[in-house]
């Protein structure tokens, strides 16, 4: 097959996807389309849940193994819209539609690459190839990718392809949700009574505010710690026994999850903090390995990324690029632009070939 091919056949199987609803625990239809055009182009498709992958028929143990991978989910369409937001209309360009952007553009792309070098058995290819369509990535799922980790062969090294405007993003902010309690006495707000949960919480919600992370990643910045929900109290008349608050803190590659917990309770005075999960952690790969000294050779400028992914549950070295601009993710009349996915086409295989 030539490029024109595959870049047709990238287009089509979007624009089907597009017009197939597959928010985050809802994708089967998709996973179903996707399944049965991976299973027409002869590449043996395996499923497990919503997941869809592909594995090569031979693993040559001279060659590292490549996991290429993108999402099959999305976000729920915002009510700003003023498009059919599974409508896959082309205009001027541009593919319209949810999930086009994210990530369906890198999606199809990867997609139409592995086929390409499997199908022919190239053999000059550097990598074992391996391809993975997950779900659930939008909501850290445990159907999603990690589900289908432990079934696969020995992998060296991911692309993941998210938005990044085809530049390489070579290190990814990780994820914390933590959630803080203060308790107090309830007791009539008439009277000097209980001990209000809300004062107990005051000190340390404002070292939280103020407090800044010692070590700046010169790729991803700071780490960043935010409160965004705070909720205490029944009625107005009643002295809060509780107050609930979370902390949502993107780690940078210089931190772990466990390490950030632990410092943040022995500052506390008051409050207890307890983490929801320390799995989806930060990553980066190293700027001389071969994935990104090719990119580096085409031009294309490394950066960290602010945004999680998938990347966040691989325990090897990852590199997040794809078509497409992450501004556009999750907004009102989602688009792709067409060239974005031929020059995704392009670059992934110079990169792996």
């Amino acid at each position: 097959m030539d490029k024109k091919d595959l870049f047709d056949d990238a287009v089509a199987l979007l624009r089907e996807l597009i017009a197939t609803p597959r928010v985050s625990r809802e994708e089967n239809r998709a996973a179903d389309i996707l399944y049965d055009r991976m299973a027409e182009w002869g590449m043996n498709p395996q499923r497990v849940k919503n997941n869809v992958f592909a594995l090569p028929s031979d693993i040559n143990t001279d060659k590292p193994t490549l996991l290429l991978n993108a999402h099959i989910d999305t976000v729920k369409p915002v009510s700003s819209w003023t498009r059919d937001p599974y409508s896959p209309d082309i205009e001027d360009g541009r593919l319209y539609g949810l999930g086009s952007n994210d990530c369906g553009g890198g999606l199809v792309s990867l997609l139409q690459v592995y086929r390409q070098i499997v199908n022919r058995k190239t053999e000059n290819c550097k990598y074992n190839l391996i391809f993975l369509a997950s779900a659930e990535e939008e909501v850290s799922g445990k159907d999603g990718i990690a589900s289908v980790l432990p079934l696969l062969p020995k992998i060296d090294v991911a692309i993941v392809g998210e938005p990044t405007g085809m530049q390489p993003a070579v290190a990814e902010k990780g994820l914390m949700v933590i959630d803080g309690y203060s308790h107090g006495i309830s007791g009539h707000a008439a009277r000097e009574e209980g001990v209000n949960a809300i004062y107990e919480a005051l000190d340390d919600l404002v070292w939280l505010r103020d407090y800044r992370f010692q070590n700046v990643s010169p790729l991803l910045g700071p780490t960043k710690m935010t409160v965004t929900q705070v909720e205490s109290g029944t009625q107005h008349n009643v002295v809060p026994d509780r107050l609930h608050f979370v902390i949502d803190v993107r780690p940078n590659e210089l931190y772990r999850n466990e390490d950030i917990l632990d410092f943040l309770q022995k500052n506390m005075k008051h409050c207890e903090l307890k983490a929801r999960s320390f799995r989806l952690r930060s990553s980066s790969i190293s700027l001389d390995h071969p994935l990104v000294q090719a990119c580096l050779q085409k031009g294309l400028k490394p950066f960290g990324s602010p945004t999680l992914s998938d990347q966040a549950l691989m325990p090897w070295a990852s590199l997040k690029i794809g078509p497409g601009d992450s501004a556009r993710s999750h907004s009102a009349n989602e688009y792709i632009g067409l060239d974005e996915i031929a020059e995704a086409i392009d670059i992934y295989l110079d990169m792996i070939c």
